[in-house]
């Protein structure tokens, strides 16, 4: 069972705290985390991209002149792809890129990648984060204070979250918001305490 130092936002060391293994000591499975992140990023695309087929440009409805005697090729329209203004040959058209994964190889990703955060030493634990007031520069403080610039922090004070919004390389989510992808993305995840509990609790 790991064991991590527990820190106060003026950065001290207050306390420790055991993670449980079953969410932050399992074996790393790469492949699934690959699989999550492709997963996430995919689902994200918005795969709107089209042009028109001969079908759908407006115009030619008529034959452009006849079929024979003219010492023109034939032609049947005038919106036929070889024309300037035709529709495009196997246009593109809009696409969903989206597939799914199952439940427990979120869950084993997202442990996977929690895990390799505490073994390098880049999983912070706060006692508390908690603000009387919304303020960036208390946010800004105590970033500073633990020493860490890009950070995913995991909380549930709204008067924090908002007083995240305007730094940059920091983002906040609460418990049934983290991913994988935010959790690789940056450098270093700080939690307070009610959410590693929580954590353990929901994947546990």
């Amino acid at each position: 069972m790991a064991n991590v130092s527990v820190y106060n936002i003026e950065g001290k060391e207050v306390g420790t705290i055991d993670l449980n293994d079953a969410v932050f000591g399992v074996e790393v499975n790469e492949h699934l985390v690959h699989m999550a992140v492709v997963n996430q990023l995919a689902n994200n695309r918005q795969g709107t991209q089209k042009a028109k087929t001969r079908s759908e440009v407006s115009g030619g409805g008529r034959k452009p002149w006849r079929q024979k005697g003219t010492g023109h090729a034939r032609q049947g329209s005038t919106r036929a792809p070889q024309w300037t203004g035709g529709g495009v040959v196997f246009a593109p058209v809009p696409r969903d890129y989206s597939f799914k994964m199952n439940k427990k190889e979120k869950r084993a990703a997202l442990k996977s990648v929690l895990t390799a955060k505490v073994e390098e030493k880049k999983f912070i634990v706060v006692d508390e984060i908690k603000f009387d007031e919304i303020k960036t520069k208390n946010f800004a403080e105590m970033l500073k204070n633990l020493d860490v610039s890009k950070a995913l922090v995991v909380l549930e004070d709204e008067n924090a979250i908002i007083s995240a919004r305007n730094i940059a390389d920091v983002k906040t989510a609460k418990v049934n918001t983290i991913n994988v992808y935010d959790v690789l993305k940056y450098n270093t995840v700080i939690a307070t305490k009610t959410a590693v509990a929580n954590i353990e609790e929901v994947y546990a």
